[in-house]
C-alpha cells in the first residue's frame, strides 16, 4: 500500500478553514506536556486550527506554552481535572471541529472516568481516544459499540491488555491478531503501538498494514502523544481513517529515525521526533 501522494498539495488560492480543526481534551495538573506535544504535532501535521480543551486552573500555563494553540478553559474536578460539568462546554465547542482527540493526560481520576464515558458516545465527529481515553473505556468496553462516528484507538500493548483482559506477552506475541480481531468486533481502525506497529481496519476491507519506521529510541514518554497529533492532523485535512493512521504511524517513525542520527537512541525524547516532523513529511513529496 503506497503511502506517497496521501497528504495532497496544497493550492496557492487557499486558507487555514481549508485544512481542517482538531479539537483535542486532554491535560491535566501535572500530565500538561502529554496534551501540549499532541497539539502541536496536530499543528505540525497540517491542521488548519487546533483548539485544546483543558481544565481551567492550566489555561494560562498553556496559553503561555502554545503560542499557535487555541486553549478553551473547562470546568474541573478538585484534583485538577475535566469535571462532569464540562460536558455540554465540550460538545458545544465541537460543533466547530472537524477532528476530536480525546485522551491525552487526562488522568485517571473517576470523575474524568465518567465524562469520558458519557461523552465519547455522543460525539459525531471523526475521533482518535488515545492514553486515559482508552482507560476509561477498558473498565466497559460495551461503550465502544455504542459509538456514533468513525474512530481511531491507539493503544499501546499495556492499554491493549486492559480493553481485551489479556497479558501483555500475549499481545506482544500475537500482535496483528489482536489489532484486526478488535477492529473487527468494534468497528474501529486499530493502531496497535510497539516495534512494528500495526494499523488494522474493519472486516469489510481485510486491510492491516505493518510500519517498518522507527528504532527503540522512540521508546520514551511523549512518543505516542506526538503520534496521536499527527493522526487527528491528517484527519483534519480529509484522509479516511485508516489512510490517516498508516501515514501518521510511517511520518511519526521516520521522525524518530531522523532524530536519532543526530541525536542517538538513548538520548531521544518526544521533543526531538516533533522538531523532525516537518523533514519527515517534506520526504513525502
Amino acid at each position: 500500500m503506497r503511502i506517497k501522494g496521501l497528504l495532497k498539495k496544497r493550492k496557492s488560492d487557499t486558507h487555514k478553514g481549508d485544512y481542517g480543526h482538531v479539537y483535542i481534551l486532554g491535560g491535566s495538573r501535572g500530565l500538561t506536556g502529554a496534551a501540549s506535544l499532541c497539539a502541536t504535532a496536530s499543528l505540525r501535521s497540517g491542521a488548519g486550527l487546533v483548539t485544546l480543551g483543558i481544565p481551567s486552573s492550566l489555561n494560562l500555563a498553556m496559553e503561555a506554552k502554545l503560542t499557535e494553540v487555541m486553549t478553551h478553559p473547562l470546568p474541573e474536578t478538585p484534583d485538577g481535572t475535566l469535571s462532569l460539568k464540562a460536558k455540554k462546554w465540550i460538545l458545544n465547542k465541537i460543533d466547530d471541529a472537524d477532528v476530536v482527540i480525546v485522551g491525552p493526560g487526562l488522568s485517571c481520576n473517576p470523575e474524568t472516568r465518567r465524562l469520558i464515558c458519557g461523552l465519547i458516545t455522543d460525539i459525531k465527529k471523526v475521533m482518535v481516544l488515545d492514553a486515559d481515553a482508552l482507560n476509561a473505556v477498558s473498565y466497559n468496553t460495551s461503550i465502544l459499540k455504542k459509538m456514533k462516528c468513525e474512530y481511531i484507538v491507539t493503544p499501546h500493548p499495556g492499554e491493549m491488555s486492559r480493553l481485551i483482559k489479556k497479558s501483555v506477552d500475549y499481545i506482544r506475541k500475537n500482535k496483528e491478531n489482536v489489532a484486526k480481531r478488535f477492529a473487527n468486533h468494534y468497528n474501529a481502525v486499530v493502531v496497535l503501538k510497539g516495534a512494528r506497529t500495526v494499523v488494522a481496519e474493519k472486516k469489510s476491507r481485510e486491510r492491516s498494514y505493518i510500519n517498518k519506521s522507527g528504532n527503540p529510541g522512540m521508546a520514551t514518554a511523549g512518543s505516542g502523544d506526538v503520534l496521536t497529533g499527527v493522526i487527528g492532523g491528517f484527519l483534519a485535512q480529509g484522509l479516511k481513517a485508516f489512510d490517516a493512521a498508516r501515514l501518521a504511524v510511517y511520518v511519526h517513525g521516520l521522525a524518530g529515525d531522523i532524530a536519532s542520527r543526530e541525536k542517538g537512541e538513548i538520548s531521544l525524547i518526544a521533543g526531538d521526533m516533533l522538531e523532525k516532523l516537518p523533514e519527515a513529511i517534506k520526504s513525502l513529496d
